[in-house]
């Protein structure tokens, strides 16, 4: 949990910082006062953790890490400052400054935010390249979930085509999105050497989407039950079971896979079992009895049953197509909210607070993880910010826009209106996705 907290707050400070970098400079440019520079919120009661004066500006970090800002003299913004509104314009302040500077200051933040998120993603393929397990490596075929064997889907099918897609790639959120963004109708698969193309029901891209289905779990190698490792004190570890063994057998029940696994111990959670393991060429019988879980306290081997590949890129290659990934990241989340406002993707299931921020990283140290995860999280700071709501940077977007081409101001009195309706209207959805979010860990603690 510490490394996920450090990895969370790392990633957070860095998008905040050059997101809010992306205001500071074009103001310093147009010689506009900044008054503060702030990562994190520094709101009553506690106010600011450190800060220090340079200069005109305070530099300091906030309590609530819940974003940050630049307050820029006699701009309206979540400050709610509007004394100095009340005096007549200086020469320093935001309100001054031509319309085209202003907006040139507004979109400053985002910009920097697309360009941090398409440069992490190029930055990464060239490092890392791109890693895959090539549907073809799968000698066993795909382990599904429950939710595609409602299409009839079964254990054991190879997925060859999403719609007109072709599937030679293990990634599940393909699956999704093809079929929750774009609509898919029909799924090609190979069963037993035969070609077959199912129908998809109008109604799956919903179910897919459901915050009851795990994305990441919908998909995976089909493979043996053989351990892995094993949990110190455990009933596996206590029964003499032993890494490399591979469980054939529960209770006289054959298990062909994994998957065959769960389903027997299910209905023998907390139980004494039988296990039949085989060793090289031996058959062993071991009794032992189950967790309250229905678990053993093994890991199962997964990558000795398949290969991956990893598609290498040069720095030429790498800039455009971390470039292009972004676009397709972009394009998936405007397609997601699209779908969301037709009521085809639930939005209390795929709302999040924080915490389901937080919970995106991962528990080990993982430098491509963070990046990956970073690079994503500032695309959608990004489009966020740019959604027409008083409050955000797209909100003054749409005055600024409406000013230059109409040569009419908005008033300050209306925008400190707009700004207050559209600070509430913002706590409001971070309050709601929140809930949401404590919602779902107290249904999977005590539920």
């Amino acid at each position: 949990m510490i490394v996920q907290i450090s990895l969370f707050l790392l990633s957070l400070s860095l998008l905040i910082v050059l997101h809010e970098m992306g205001h500071f400079f074009p103001a310093k440019w147009f010689k506009t006062r900044v008054e503060k520079f702030y990562l994190f919120f520094d709101f009553a009661p506690f106010h600011s953790l450190w800060k220090v004066q340079k200069g005109e500006t305070e530099y300091g970090i906030g309590w609530l890490p819940l974003g940050g800002y630049v307050k820029i003299s006699g701009m309206v913004d979540e400050s709610m400052d509007t004394e100095a509104l009340k005096q007549p314009p200086q020469p320093w302040e935001f309100r001054s400054k031509p319309a085209w500077q202003r907006l040139i200051i507004m979109i400053g933040g985002v910009t920097v935010n697309f360009i941090l998120g398409f440069f992490i993603f190029g930055m990464l393929l060239w490092t890392y390249g791109e890693e895959y397990i090539p549907t073809r490596a799968l000698t066993y075929g795909m382990q599904v979930d429950s939710v595609l064997m409602t299409q009839g889907i079964q254990n054991g099918d190879l997925i060859t085509k999403v719609g007109d897609k072709s599937f030679d790639r293990l990634d599940p959120m393909v699956l999704v999105k093809e079929i929750a963004l774009n609509n898919a109708r029909t799924i090609t698969l190979e069963r037993a050497g035969q070609t077959l193309t199912l129908p998809i029901s109008p109604d799956f891209g919903t179910k897919l989407t459901s915050g009851e289905v795990q994305k990441k779990m919908l998909l995976l190698p089909r493979v043996p039950f053989e351990v892995a490792d094993l949990q110190a004190g455990k009933p596996a570890e206590k029964a003499g079971i032993k890494k490399g063994d591979v469980i054939i057998g529960m209770n006289d029940t054959p298990i062909h896979f994994y998957e065959d696994f769960p389903q027997i111990a299910n209905q023998n959670k907390g139980k004494p079992v039988t296990i039949k393991v085989l060793r090289g060429a031996d058959t062993l019988t071991l009794n032992l009895t189950l967790m309250e879980k229905g678990t053993l306290g093994v890991a199962r081997e997964m990558k000795r049953f398949f290969h991956t590949e990893r598609q290498k890129y040069s720095l030429a290659e790498a800039i455009p197509a971390g470039v292009d990934k972004g676009i397709r990241f972009l394009n998936d989340q405007l397609k997601a909210f699209g779908q969301m406002f037709r009521g085809k993707i639930s939005a209390k299931d795929n709302l999040g607070s924080i915490i389901s921020i937080g919970n995106m990283y991962p528990t080990s140290w993982d430098w491509e993880a963070f990046w990956n995860i970073t690079a994503s999280l500032s695309i959608i700071l990004a489009f966020m910010n740019l959604l027409p709501i008083p409050a955000l940077d797209g909100g003054y977007v749409v005055f600024l826009i409406w000013e230059v081409i109409t040569r009419r101001r908005v008033s300050d009195q209306f925008m400190e209106k707009a700004v207050t309706v559209g600070f509430f209207l913002l706590l409001g959805l971070m309050i709601f996705a929140f809930s949401l979010d404590i919602w779902r860990h107290l249904i999977a603690r005590f539920f």
